[in-house]
């Protein structure tokens, strides 16, 4: 299978600067080399052209910077639609979350989809239930269906990208009033830090996959590197103390290529200015061949 490289140097979906530069601290990681020893063809595509923050405004404090964050989610769509319909695998380097509104919207437009979300936020807001305005707590709702409508349908669509009983959010540990509430009424299935403690990473992931791989044509794994306990990943803008340990994240990727559905990915929220010598990045490069089948051992 050929592997899609998609970069999407967006920070205007954070409070802190610095994201933009993911694609290229992972890139930088050996990202390349070490997918093609796995056997993969690769092909780069580039980075999704986004506007720096400096040329966009605040128009509506409660969706900052929607004005420019929807024509880059739309530019993201359609970059993974047409990698999809290829029989392609993108993977999708961020950057914010916000650009998973982009990324799985143009996966479902050929598939319908289960999706995991490893991140230490739900990601669950509207702009109702906001905190902060910021649009990269909100992709996941907007997935779902519920937000602004120019982040719920992005070109057109009428119909939600993704059935929120097809969705598992995978190590939460910080979730706003509003959003437990979306969460709850909407029927997404949240495995936080707190469940995974009680019975294990793998019972976790595969009571979510067992739920959500039921009549899809793929899965979708989106990936935030804040997941991660900051001991580990220290180059997030939002770290939450009491995270993923190194293995349990590898763990997590491991049991989604095992279930050989596997159809895309994003890996996001890499920040190399608060990293410690690119460590975030070099993770970030093994988790992605972890989910793609890297194994330390693969006999009987």
């Amino acid at each position: 299978m050929q592997i899609d490289i998609i970069g999407v140097p967006i920070d205007l979906g954070a409070d802190r600067r610095g994201v933009d530069m993911g694609p290229s601290a992972i890139r930088y990681a050996h990202l390349h080399q070490k997918l093609r020893e796995l056997g993969y063809t690769l092909e780069d595509k580039g980075n999704i052209e986004v506007p720096i923050q400096e040329t966009c405004s605040i128009t509506d404090s409660r969706l900052k910077y929607i004005d420019c964050i929807i024509p880059m989610a739309r530019r993201v769509a359609g970059a993974v639609a047409t990698s999809i319909q290829s029989h392609h695998l993108p993977v999708v380097l961020g950057g914010d979350h916000s650009l998973s509104a982009g990324s799985i919207r143009g996966a479902a437009k050929h598939k319908k989809l289960g999706l995991i979300w490893v991140d230490a936020h739900a990601d669950f807001n509207t702009p109702e239930t906001t905190p902060s305005g910021n649009i990269h707590g909100m992709p996941l709702a907007a997935l779902c269906g519920l937000g602004d409508p120019r982040l719920v349908c992005l070109w057109d669509e009428a119909a939600p990208a993704l059935d929120p009983r097809r969705v598992a959010v995978i190590g939460a540990r910080d979730l706003d009033p509003g959003e437990k509430r979306n969460l709850r009424a909407a029927g997404v299935m949240v495995q936080s830090m707190e469940q995974i403690d009680r019975i294990g990473m793998v019972a976790a992931l595969e009571k979510a996959i067992d739920r959500i791989s039921r009549d899809v044509d793929g899965i979708y794994l989106s990936f935030d590197m804040d997941a991660l306990d900051p001991r580990h990943a220290p180059g997030v803008g939002t770290p939450v103390p009491g995270g993923l340990t190194y293995r349990e994240a590898h763990l997590a990727c491991e049991v989604v290529a095992e279930t050989g559905k596997l159809v895309g990915m994003d890996i996001v929220e890499v920040n190399p200015i608060l990293d410690v010598q690119n460590q975030t990045a070099l993770l970030a490069v093994e988790f992605i061949r972890s989910a793609l089948g890297s194994r330390v051992w693969s006999g009987d």
